[in-house]
């Protein structure tokens, strides 16, 4: 796994020295401005995201916390959280209404989250690596607003730019290993 994160950081500097070079030859100081503290802040975005996702499944697998729910998938589980429009139909006569109520309360009291277990879920969302590179992008933003030399394509473009070389990286990558399963 270290040879595609160096590969991903070798492309992204060479990427970032094209795009110095090009946007110091044909834009001047405000597109070397503008790009690089685009190119720059959205690269640790996505580097912050992939350190914390990977921190956050190193310990579950440390831990062995395996969260797999192999009845329903992610997309059912927000679309229909109480399981309403399931095709199994669950028909069970019910002879005392209040009691099943007080039953279904009981249930759902059972499964509710600690806010213990909430903050270690999103533990990954609210690192300090995310934290601080959405910080420096917000403050590149303002920065380059402030001076008004905000070149919001330029801008865009850089702040694009990263995302797109690290999936399409990653997706070769992945290509790559699956061929070699094959054969």
């Amino acid at each position: 796994m270290r040879s595609i994160n160096r590969k991903i950081l070798s492309v992204l500097l060479v990427a970032d020295g094209l795009l110095l070079v090009a946007s110091s030859v044909f834009g001047g100081n405000e597109a070397v401005w503008n790009t690089q503290i685009g190119f720059i802040s959205a690269t640790l975005v996505m580097l912050g995201s992939m350190r914390s996702y990977r921190c956050m499944v190193d310990a579950r697998v440390e831990n062995e916390v395996i969260t797999t729910d192999i009845d329903k998938d992610v997309i059912d589980k927000l679309e229909d959280p109480h399981d309403l429009y399931s095709e199994e139909v669950k028909e069970e006569p019910v002879e005392d209404i209040k009691a099943a109520i007080k039953e279904e309360r009981a249930r759902l009291k059972q499964n509710r989250r600690s806010l213990f277990e909430v903050l270690k879920d999103t533990k990954a969302a609210l690192s300090l690596y995310r934290v601080g590179a959405y910080f420096l992008l917000v403050l590149g933003f303002l920065y380059l607003n402030r001076h008004g030399i905000l070149h919001i394509p330029l801008y865009l473009f850089s702040l694009g730019l990263p995302m797109l070389i690290i999936v399409f990286l990653l997706v070769n990558n992945k290509a790559v290993y699956s061929e070699d399963a094959v054969e």
